[in-house]
């Protein structure tokens, strides 16, 4: 039996939220039939306006092909994440949290403090979401592609966020990670043409900026942004303001 390279969370994060949902959907009514193995491919019939016969590589869900509009068109469907959802979870139930979806960053208000251990995960996993903004650097037509991944790369971050805590632990991990997406729009080659990683480092700002009304103390780890030069598009503004306030 082959494995899936990827997994459910590689499925999430990589897909757009309108796609995912509706394979959601289909997987859930039971419309993936007649899987088989082949090759190193899965394929299937998937049900949906009509029976659609759908193919997808082991080694990547977005590589295959669809009979329906989109997939004859080259773009991936949700006729083929939604069999790469029965590849990686073998039509077993799928849970709330399985479904839930990490676009957009959350203050979950939570206030207890992480233990060593915990801060040494959560670092770890920072940096493994960091490898997907990577810079562009290819020929024209790998551009989409890269832009993908920044999008990945986003949606990964923006899970860990919103688990965060509320206190000043997280915060100087916050304000470490908008320096570090900092550096790579400013210099490490990142092209935001879609704005996709600055949106994700207001949206990092705004939950400080919350942090900072919930827990005070939150607010000393903004001390790291002070003399910090000239940033990409002056996100910090805000923050510095906010730390000023305090020490009049």
């Amino acid at each position: 039996m082959m494995i899936p390279s990827y997994d459910l969370n590689k499925i999430k994060f990589a897909t757009d939220e309108t796609t995912f949902k509706r394979a959601v959907g289909l997987y859930e009514s039971g419309k993936v039939t007649e899987i088989e193995e082949l090759g190193g491919y899965y394929s299937a019939v998937v049900l949906g306006t009509k029976p659609y016969r759908v193919s997808i590589s082991a080694q990547h869900y977005k590589h295959g092909d669809c009979t329906c509009y989109l997939g004859q068109k080259g773009t991936l469907c949700k006729h083929m994440v939604a069999l790469a959802m029965y590849t990686v979870m073998d039509g077993r139930e799928l849970t709330d949290k399985d479904k839930q979806l990490n676009s957009q960053v959350e203050c979950n208000g939570r206030r207890e403090a992480l233990n060593q251990d915990e801060i040494a995960a959560v670092k770890k996993s920072i940096t493994d979401a960091m490898r997907y903004v990577k810079p562009y650097t290819g020929p024209s037509r790998t551009w989409f592609s890269n832009q993908d991944s920044l999008r990945e790369g986003c949606n990964r971050l923006s899970a860990i966020v919103s688990a965060l805590p509320v206190n000043r632990q997280a915060a100087e991990i916050l304000v470490k990670l908008l320096l570090r997406l900092d550096k790579k729009l400013c210099v490490g080659g990142v092209d935001d043409s879609n704005g996709t990683v600055g949106e994700f480092m207001s949206e990092i700002v705004r939950i400080l900026e919350e942090f900072a009304q919930i827990d005070p103390k939150s607010i000393e780890a903004f001390k790291a942004l002070i003399g910090i030069g000239n940033t990409c598009f002056g996100w910090e503004e805000s923050l510095i303001r906010i730390l000023d306030e305090t020490q009049i």
